[in-house]
C-alpha cells in the first residue's frame, strides 16, 4: 500500500481524509491537502457572484453558482482546473446549514466526482459589496 506522504512528494496535489476523523465530503471538502516541494502556486483572490457585467443576483444559490464558476475562469486563466486546488476560504453572510447545503450542492456541480479541496468557511456579517452573500478564494498547485 502506497503511503500518503510519499504519493505528496511527486504529485503537485495529493488530497486526503485520514482514518479516524469524520467523512467531510457531504459538507464539500478534504481534510488534509498536501502540496509537494517545487510545485507551482496559483492563488486566487475572492471571486464573488458576479457576472462579468457586475450584475449579482439576490439568490444565495445563484451568487454561489456564479462565484465558483468565475473562480473556474480565474483557474482556467493559470492554465488549472477546481481539481487542482488544494484549499478554499469562503465567506458566507448570514451562514446557516441550509447554506452549507447549498454550497456543497454547488462544489458537486463544479468539481464533479473529484475530491474536493481544504477548506475553512468563515460566517460573516458583510461582505465587500451590497448584496453580496458569497465569497470564494483558493490556492491551486500545478506542476512546476
Amino acid at each position: 500500500m502506497t503511503n500518503i506522504a510519499d504519493t505528496a512528494k511527486t504529485a503537485p496535489l495529493t488530497l486526503h481524509n485520514p482514518a479516524g476523523l469524520y467523512d467531510p465530503a457531504p459538507n464539500g471538502y478534504s481534510h488534509l491537502g498536501m502540496v509537494a516541494p517545487g510545485a507551482r502556486l496559483v492563488f486566487v483572490a475572492g471571486q464573488g457572484g458576479e457576472t462579468e457585467d457586475g450584475r449579482l443576483s439576490p439568490d444565495f444559490a445563484a451568487q454561489v453558482r456564479q462565484a465558483l464558476a468565475n473562480l473556474c475562469t480565474a483557474l482556467a486563466a493559470a492554465g488549472a482546473e477546481p481539481r487542482d486546488v488544494a484549499k478554499l476560504t469562503v465567506l458566507i453572510v448570514d451562514h446557516d446549514e441550509s447554506r452549507l447545503h447549498v454550497l456543497g450542492t454547488e462544489l458537486d456541480r463544479a468539481w464533479g466526482a473529484a475530491m474536493k479541496p481544504t477548506c475553512t468557511l468563515i460566517p460573516v456579517p458583510r461582505l465587500a459589496l451590497d448584496g453580496m452573500l458569497f465569497e470564494v478564494e483558493a490556492l491551486a498547485a500545478l506542476p512546476a
